[in-house]
């Protein structure tokens, strides 16, 4: 499904130009009431307005026409809402506004709509529109509250503030890092919380304070997990740093969209590492934080998945530490994790499994057998990261450290994305897994008795054209697991 607009969101310059109003009842009632969030001049054409509408209009001033429609009441306005309640008369009032070339809006009659009223947040000079092109007016006012609740009711006053101080900030505190810095502390600091207490006065010294002596930029690295793929497993603390970053440095694995949901201005420097495909090296990457850090940037280093499993943070955090550089560490959910919950897995499981491992299958290629082998025999589930090319050796060497090869195996591609791709079989079928030359995406293999309790029902077998037979030998497994914890 596209993920583009069929609109452009855009903010209308009204303020003393005029808006036209046609109707007499509720709907044209409600647009007034939106449009005095504004300065326009509004004027309301209206030959029998209801008797609660007039009286609003009485009260607040607003100009009102007695008359029934007539192309020539268009002159000179630059907006149109046509709320007469019948359909064929907004119609006509629209046709002779585009005639015109003015913008207008027919009630629920979205092709006769030349753009759509947002719900509306208003902090003036701040506002927040929610639009649904008109597919979900009771949607928007949802998100209208939500939003509402999140804002300060002095946020309008602290942008007021900051507005009467922009041309001394132009001027004394230079373009780029700094600048930047100093607006963050002048919204999140003492002079917001001034405002908010209702002390003017105060906050204006501190605004003052913050400008004689305004913060030297200071470089700052994020570690950040960007979770397995789908957007909505990113952390709430990874969108915040997200968008306070000058430079967004990632590797080939984390989704686009992801990247995206940075600040838009950011940089943005893929170093592309994946497997087989280096564009940068790892000490290259190393300094290319350095730098940027040293130049007083706020750089976060996104990384698949968390970026202390398998993600080479120690060499990164080193390299920070060695240069002098403040770092963060923010937590991602770790593949493992992903696909187990795509699986319904229980990577534990109270009297099969009460060990968990993560490893990566280049752990089972070389001449010894890892001490964490012996933990597989004795029923710890395994988590194996990037597989897929050495699942034979990693199938084989298992079994030779006593694994039974009617061990059952889950894999998955893809975690937690809209294209994962579920495979399920036992030990003695994993190396059929390189042969699976489809599997583009990253890859994860869970081994071990616990994973026999899995929901095998949207996953395919491991060896093409299996029969479902495996799949009921497996479940089978898993009664008798389930009999002898009983």
């Amino acid at each position: 499904m596209s993920q583009q607009l069929a609109v452009f969101p855009a903010f209308f310059r009204v303020a003393q130009k005029r808006v036209a109003v046609f109707g007499n009842g509720d709907e044209a009632f409600a647009k007034v009431r939106l449009l005095l969030n504004t300065e326009a001049s509004i004027v309301v054409f209206a030959d029998a307005p209801e008797a609660e509408f007039a009286q609003y209009l009485r009260d607040r001033g607003i100009e009102h026409v007695a008359a029934a429609f007539a192309p020539e009441q268009l002159d000179g306005a630059i907006l149109v809402f046509a709320a007469t309640g019948n359909a064929v008369e907004d119609q006509r009032i629209v046709l002779a506004a585009r005639e015109r070339k003015i913008p207008a809006n027919a009630v629920d009659q979205p092709d006769f709509c030349d753009f759509f009223t947002p719900a509306l947040v208003n902090r003036a000079p701040v506002a927040v529109a929610i639009g649904t092109e008109g597919a979900g007016p009771v949607l928007a006012q949802m998100i209208r509250a939500q939003i509402d609740q999140l804002l300060s009711p002095s946020l309008g006053v602290v942008a007021s503030l900051a507005a009467s101080y922009r041309e001394a900030v132009d001027r004394l505190v230079p373009r780029g890092v700094a600048r930047r810095m100093f607006w963050r502390r002048f919204f999140q600091g003492p002079v917001a919380d001034k405002v908010a207490g209702g002390d003017l006065a105060a906050a204006r010294r501190e605004a003052s304070r913050l400008l004689d002596a305004p913060e030297k930029a200071r470089g700052h690295v994020w570690l950040v997990g960007a979770g397995p793929g789908a957007e909505d497993l990113l952390t709430l603390r990874a969108q915040r740093v997200m968008m306070e970053a000058d430079a967004i440095v990632y590797d080939a694995l984390v989704p686009q969209t992801i990247v995206d949901m940075g600040r838009r201005d950011a940089e943005r420097l893929s170093v592309g590492k994946r497997k087989g495909c280096h564009t940068k090296s790892q000490d290259e990457i190393n300094q290319l934080l350095v730098t940027l850090a040293a130049e007083g940037k706020r750089v976060v280093r996104l990384k698949s998945g968390d970026p202390l499993v398998y993600g080479r943070a120690g060499e990164e955090m080193a390299a920070m530490r060695e240069a002098g550089i403040s770092y963060e560490i923010v937590p991602g959910i770790t593949s493992a994790f992903a696909a187990a919950a795509d699986f319904e897995l229980p990577l534990t499981l109270r009297g099969v499994a009460s060990s968990l491992v993560f490893t990566t299958g280049h752990d089972l290629t070389g001449e010894v057998l890892p001490d964490w082998a012996r933990l597989a025999v004795s029923g710890a589930t395994i988590a194996v990261y990037m597989g897929r090319t050495v699942a034979a050796s990693v199938a084989g060497r298992l079994m030779q450290a006593g694994l039974p090869p009617e061990t059952t195996v889950a894999v998955i591609e893809n975690a937690s994305r809209a294209d994962r791709r579920l495979l399920h079989g036992t030990l003695k079928d994993l190396p059929d897994l390189e042969n699976r030359s489809e599997l583009a995406g990253p890859v994860m293999v869970i081994i071990g008795d616990a994973v026999a309790g899995a929901n095998f029902e949207r996953s395919e077998p491991l060896v093409a054209g299996k029969a479902r037979g495996e799949k009921k030998n497996i479940e089978a497994a898993f009664g008798r697991d389930e009999q002898i914890l009983n």
